[in-house]
């Protein structure tokens, strides 16, 4: 009987003291949400400005993206609205030019008299060079000691038809096309094709974004492979520059 009166008294002593707080103010709790939210935006454009000023672009662009999902209508939001438009072209840029650079191929190794090195690249698309199916076509350019310097096409099937020389068309970003001389090798070791001028293609590509080759088949005709050539990284064969 005790234990109950005691336990009554506890739970009306503890009524009375909920009774005597203050009643929660609305504008005060949504004030103190909205600091919150000012606080963490503030935290995500810290690390913005951070990567921006890295010219870590494409590390700018997250973080920004982040903060105008969450907090679209924050001042700091705001505050980098200009900047994250900026980063957002620039890390696209940025993204195209990794994607570029990738394509290209840099090997160096050792031969009779030194090192031979080469740079190549696969053509943009497939092709057909003698109706059995799109396959790779390949672009290099090659330095070895013995031999020089060369430039050359390489097929996985079909042939060239320049034995003894022949005048391919080079295509240059949106010029008009130029024909060059080039030559298909006596060799089965390989189904290649010089373009003669290899220092002339060399700077070529240096200069362009994309450049297309035209040459002639055993199958019939000729075909067309399209190189995007932008992301060459000239460093990479040091002695053509």
């Amino acid at each position: 009987m005790k234990h109950s009166a005691l336990t009554f008294a506890t739970l009306t002593l503890a009524g009375a003291l909920a009774a005597c707080q203050p009643t929660p103010d609305p504008k005060a709790e949504a004030a103190a949400q909205a600091a919150a939210q000012e606080q963490a935006a503030g935290a995500m454009a810290k690390e913005f400005e951070a990567a921006y000023s890295a010219q870590n672009w494409e590390l700018a662009r997250a973080h920004g993206d982040v903060l105008m999902a969450k907090y679209p209508s924050s001042a700091a939001a705001a505050g980098i609205e200009t900047r994250y438009n900026e980063v957002k072209d620039k890390a696209t840029q940025a993204r195209e030019a990794r994607r570029l650079a990738a394509l290209w191929t840099y090997q160096s190794q050792p031969v009779e008299k030194g090192d031979q090195i080469s740079a190549s690249l696969y053509a943009k698309d497939y092709v057909d060079t003698d109706g059995s199916g799109a396959r790779p076509v390949q672009l290099i350019f090659r330095d070895r000691p013995d031999w020089g310097r060369s430039s050359y096409l390489v097929l996985e099937k079909g042939d060239f038809d320049c034995y003894g020389g022949c005048k391919v068309k080079l295509k240059v970003d949106d010029a008009e096309p130029k024909r060059v001389d080039a030559s298909r090798p006596k060799t089965d070791e390989a189904i290649a094709m010089f373009i003669e001028d290899e220092m002339m293609l060399w700077k070529t590509v240096k200069g362009a974004k994309v450049i297309a080759i035209e040459f002639p088949v055993k199958a019939g005709g000729t075909r067309t492979a399209v190189f995007e050539v932008g992301g060459l990284d000239p460093s990479k064969m040091p002695e053509w520059n």
